[in-house]
């Protein structure tokens, strides 16, 4: 079987920024073990697949390792696929996921997820985020932790984001996603991180989904509806989220990287 398979370079202006996706559109599904094998073979942080519905596409997100509930990268690079690959003439895509219904609007030239929104609860924190981020060592000031998909670390101060270096052995025995560290900016609203080892991702380099966890608290904190943030990993990333009641828009471009085909053999 001969598959079309496109890599996309997500919250990203130009090449070699934000967070690549592999994106496989399909006809009908796959069997699992066979989109997993792809993932691992892409080897990146989520591969994409969809297919076609009445009203849109499904769409599912698997990492190296396991398929995963929510993918705010992977869905937009999947997005861009549709509009500008697949010459898909409606203003919004809607998309069925197993977190509900997600939509993506294309304004100019950006992509604009429509998700919902995932509100963290606060909570004590894990003695294995303690050691993995090496809190009682470094003396890091930590304002409170919350959970929701992921644990939710707040810190003082936007240098505490950039400086801290994971013990991933740690953070691989966490029972949720991963565990995402945030602080407020001076450029931006805020600035986060994160790390996902248990799902082969050590450190994301842009999390859409990860948004949908920390706009409800940064929009409490900082008294507006509309933020401005950076992911400060290597490659980095810039978005624009607007809390809408149960919903966050999440505001991203993106690039294509690559389009070629793979061959694979389906067994019936």
């Amino acid at each position: 079987m001969k598959l079309a398979i496109y890599q996309i370079d997500a919250f990203a202006a130009k090449s070699f920024e934000g967070n690549p996706a592999a994106v496989v559109p399909l006809d009908f599904w796959l069997s699992d073990d066979v989109m997993q094998s792809i993932a691992e073979e892409n080897n990146l942080a989520e591969t994409a697949f969809f297919v076609p519905t009445e009203k849109g596409y499904s769409i599912r997100w698997f990492t190296p390792v396991a398929e995963v509930k929510l993918c705010g990268h992977a869905t937009l690079a999947s997005a861009f696929v549709i509009f500008n690959e697949l010459n898909y003439n409606e203003a919004v895509i809607e998309f069925e996921s197993l977190s509900g219904k997600l939509f993506v609007a294309k304004q100019n030239d950006l992509l604009v997820l429509d998700f919902p929104s995932q509100e963290p609860e606060k909570c004590e924190i894990p003695e294995n985020i303690i050691k993995g981020l090496k809190i009682k060592e470094s003396g890091y000031q930590v304002i409170g932790c919350f959970k929701s998909e992921d644990y939710i670390l707040v810190f003082e101060d936007e240098k505490t984001i950039s400086e801290i270096v994971p013990n991933h052995d740690y953070l691989q025995k966490l029972d949720l996603r991963g565990v995402a560290i945030t602080a407020i900016s001076k450029k931006y609203d805020f600035v986060a991180r994160l790390f996902a080892p248990k799902l082969g991702i050590l450190e994301d380099s842009v999390t859409g989904s990860l948004y949908t966890e920390l706009m409800p608290y940064w929009t409490e904190r900082l008294g507006k509806c509309r933020l401005s943030a950076k992911q400060l990993s290597a490659r980095g990333g810039e978005l624009i989220c607007e809390q809408r009641g149960e919903r966050v828009l999440i505001s991203g471009k993106a690039v294509k990287y690559l389009e070629g085909f793979i061959e694979i053999e389906v067994k019936n």
